[in-house]
């Protein structure tokens, strides 16, 4: 655009020069090649026109704003636009699976210090790989039941504490119970007074007090624990199936991506098959474009000619019929002059006219030349008519013909040669498609088939594991509640005892509300000893199952032992995953989950490079190469034109020489003779004489001859005159023509000539130069996808997060959730009983303070003071 404006100015510029006369007037139709865009413009200053300029000048600068506007007026389209890389792979969307959860959070890092200490040794891997290799002589082998006992040397200690609970409780409780009842063991509803009764209330009041609050504690972890493993049980089935859905997902995407890559390389192949079915438009095209830019200067320059040519007969015609329509007048006027010659003759021959000898030398003069011609213009005038003959226009018509018929001889020429590199791409999808079979997608296909029937068997499995729960929340539950009823119990007594008690009266006199606490003192007590070895048995069981799994499980899942442990070969049959595969080197589970926790591709993740040579799958070259040959061997051949003929040239040179030889000086000296011709001087020289004549008949002939010549240079000026100046403007009109023909027919031998041996030396290169570019833009098409292809199948197919976060999912299900609610409720349980014992001491002694009792003990506080004499010393 801005180069478009910048030949606008420049054209403005000139007519205003043409205005001031400070230039020529060159006609503006140089700019006949603009584009249609611009045919206006070109209309608009076609009129303008600078003579006199050199013929080389105008070429130049015809030339010059020719090149800009075919720069710049219409940008060059590429034949084979490049190929665009295929958009990324889209990965499937996944549900999100399970969190840690905070429920019993608060007591996870108590429960596993407790259970790191009683097993702190790290996951036997030795003694378990020798109990798979001896699963049958496990009860018969020594070594490995010492080996086991060894390391289970933590829990069988805590086993054998709690064992010794579960004994020694009850026993202890019936002994306690026979004591009391026999009067003994606080049972006897005595208490003595002493002066440190009170304090000792109180002592026992507040450790009574913080063990009950510890009691509570631990039964309120209780609730909270059965309560979040209920949870967690509920929601394990909703998690375990978006885990397997994620699963799902991700295995159903690998072949699809596959699928994708491999349907991308057909749209690449038939990409490039549409536009080799296209050559002949495409590549046609661009050749034609090529040839239009060295050929379109000299098709503008003949049209230019043309034009002119047109412009020039126009102008011939119009000084034909103006030198004739001169003629003719100026005929007329010859024969008046002479017939009024003839008559003045007459009358100065008679004898009566006196004085007319002088006379005679002025009708001498008095004939008019009345010839109008124009030397060398028959000559031109035949030049034109020999180029019109040329009949430029049929000369542009066949080169517009030439160049528009390259498109179908490309096709033509090259049909052989597309035919068979459609043959070969049809190879190159056979080929790019082989990666479907070198990938093991059926391996994807059977774990597909087994994640199906996990999810069919925890459907079916659901409703038992419901009501199994439901079973074992109720039966904790109550559990909870009895631990409760002591926790009640011990309030009781604590809220009751102090409420009614009055420390200084009798204890055969307390109140019933006094005697109440202490009554629920004993029954927490009573309880205690009732339902706390039943209890331990529940911790115990759970202890020893719920601490194994954390030790033997979850503790080594987290930190990365029991990955490593399944990893040892010969371990679980059958689990060579790279044997499996077909692999050189094997692939461990725990490579394949650290890949998977970083969301790498299965290409890295499974070591598929070892397995698919994806270079050779991706190189095509031996095909291309193939279809580069084909082209090269075929050649595309245009016919030879001819723009001019030498003899057309010849005209045009003879045109051009005839156009610089016709003299306007003759024919404007002569117009300049016609138009000085003046008979009135004659006519007033006749009548001065006719004055001086004596007979009248004399005088009256000589007046009548001066009124015709009067009359005759009327005629002239009224008829002559005009039709000079009509002929005087035709003349500068067609010599401005004439001017301008020599630069214009030395601008159409040049850009001819130039047009002509670029045909003649340069079609072949650039046949084979816009071939070589438009078949390797095609090929272009096949390494941008191989590149892609090879990017996407190593980098994005199969990015295995889902299957790091499926593992994750259960590891969190079963461990975070499920074993530590396990834990913290039987740690939670196994807290309240151990503390049942200091609870059951300190509640039987404080009940004693607040019971009623039946017999009565008075303590004096008075102290009786005996007089002791003071001793006296006498001095003798």
């Amino acid at each position: 655009m801005g180069d478009r404006q910048v030949t606008l100015d420049l054209i403005n510029k000139t007519r205003d020069e043409d205005r001031h006369g400070t230039r020529g007037k060159y006609s503006a139709t140089i700019l006949h090649c603009l584009t249609e865009e611009d045919m206006g413009l070109c209309e608009s200053v076609r009129g303008w026109s600078w003579p006199g300029s050199a013929g080389t000048f105008r070429a130049g600068v015809g030339v010059l704003l020719l090149g800009l506007s075919l720069a710049q007026s219409v940008p060059p389209q590429p034949a084979c636009p490049a190929a665009a890389a295929p958009q990324s792979l889209a990965q499937p969307q996944y549900q999100d699976t399970a969190a840690v959860d905070a429920g019993v959070g608060f007591m996870a890092a108590l429960v596993q210090s407790f259970l790191q200490t009683v097993q702190p040794k790290p996951l036997p891997k030795d003694l378990i790989l020798q109990i798979v290799h001896d699963n049958n002589q496990v009860l018969s082998n020594q070594e490995i039941i010492k080996k086991v006992l060894v390391y289970q040397v933590g829990f069988l200690v805590c086993a054998a504490i709690g064992v010794l609970y579960i004994v020694l409780m009850p026993i202890v409780g019936f002994f306690l119970a026979c004591c009391r009842c026999c009067g003994n063991c606080g049972g006897k509803m005595y208490q003595k007074q002493t002066s440190s009764i009170h304090c000792r209330r109180r002592t026992f009041y507040w450790t009574a007090f913080v063990t009950t609050v510890i009691i509570l504690a631990g039964n309120i972890c209780m609730f909270k624990s059965n309560e979040a493993m209920k949870v967690s049980v509920e929601q394990s089935q909703v998690e375990l199936n978006q885990t397997i859905g994620n699963l799902h997902s991700f295995l159903t995407a690998v072949p699809q991506q596959v699928n994708d890559v491999v349907n991308e390389s057909y749209r690449t192949v038939q990409e490039v098959t549409t536009n080799l079915d296209a050559i002949g438009p495409q590549l046609g095209t661009e050749i034609k474009e090529r040839f239009r830019g060295t050929l379109e200067p000299a098709l503008s320059s003949v049209r230019l000619l043309y034009q002119e040519t047109v412009n020039t007969s126009l102008q011939v015609d119009k000084l034909n019929s103006s030198l004739a329509q001169l003629q003719s007048s100026m005929n007329r006027i010859q024969a008046n002059v002479t017939a009024v010659k003839n008559q003045i003759n007459q009358t100065l021959s008679k004898p009566n006219c006196t004085g007319c000898n002088i006379l005679q030398s002025e009708l001498q003069n008095l004939p008019v030349d009345t010839s109008i011609t124009i030397p060398s213009f028959n000559e031109f005038q035949s030049a034109v008519d020999e180029i019109n003959k040329i009949n430029l226009t049929s000369k542009i018509k066949k080169v517009e013909d030439y160049l528009d018929s390259i498109p179908q001889r490309v096709t033509n020429d090259t049909k052989d040669a597309v035919q068979s590199s459609k043959q070969m791409l049809d190879n190159i999808k056979i080929q790019i498609s082989q990666v479907t079979n070198d990938i093991p997608l059926s391996e994807l296909t059977n774990v597909l088939e087994t994640l199906n029937q996990v999810q069919r068997e925890i459907g079916s499995v659901a409703p038992k594991v419901e009501k199994a729960e439901y079973i074992r929340w109720t039966v904790c539950v109550v559990l909870c509640c009895v631990v409760l009823l002591v926790v009640l119990c011990n309030l009781l007594g604590l809220v009751l005892g102090p409420l009614g008690l009055t420390p200084k009266a009798d204890p055969t006199k307390r109140s019933c509300t006094s005697d109440c606490g202490g009554i629920f003192l004993i029954m927490g007590a009573g309880f205690s000893f009732l339902f706390s070895w039943l209890f331990m048995i529940g911790v115990l069981v759970l202890f020893l199952l719920g601490g194994n799994v954390y030790t033997l499980l979850c503790r080594p899942w987290s930190n990365g032992e029991l990955l490593k442990l399944i990893d040892t070969p010969g371990l679980i049959p059958g689990l060579e995953i790279g044997q499996t595969l077909g692999l050189k080197t094997n692939i461990s589970i725990s490579d394949i989950y650290r890949d998977c926790e970083n969301n790498q591709p299965l290409w890295t993740t499974l070591h598929l490079y070892e397995l698919i040579n994806l270079e050779d799958l991706l190189n095509v070259s031996k095909y291309t190469e193939q279809i580069q040959q084909l082209f090269e061997n075929k050649n595309i051949t245009l016919p030879t034109i001819t723009f001019l003929s030498p003899e057309d040239k010849n005209q045009l040179s003879n045109f051009s020489k005839r156009a610089t030889n016709i003299d306007f000086t003759a024919v404007t000296r002569k117009m300049n003779n016609i138009s000085s011709i003046n008979l009135n001087t004659t006519a007033d020289k006749i009548d001065a004489i006719a004055v001086t004549q004596l007979n009248n008949a004399s005088k009256k002939e000589l007046q009548n001859e001066a009124r015709d010549l009067r009359q005759i240079q009327t005629n002239i000026e009224t008829t002559i005159i005009p039709q000079l100046k009509n002929l005087n403007s035709t003349l500068q009109s067609f010599g401005s023509i004439a001017v301008k023909i020599n630069g214009t027919v030395g601008e159409v031998l040049s850009n001819v000539g130039a047009a002509q041996d670029f045909l003649n030396t340069k079609t072949a290169q650039i046949v084979r130069t816009e071939s070589k570019k438009f078949l390797d833009c095609q090929l272009n098409y096949f390494i941008v996808f191989a590149d892609w292809a090879n990017i996407t199948i190593t980098q994005q197919v199969g990015r295995c997060g889902p299957v790091a976060g499926a593992v994750d999912s259960v590891e969190i299900i079963l461990c975070s959730h499920i074993v530590e609610s396990l834990n913290a409720f039987w740690f939670s349980l196994g807290w309240c009983m151990i503390f049942f014992i200091p609870s059951i001491i300190f509640s039987i002694k404080l009940a004693k303070y607040y019971r009623r009792m039946k017999y009565s003990d008075a303590y004096d506080n008075h102290l009786i003071m005996t007089h002791i004499p003071r001793a006296q010393t006498k001095f003798t």
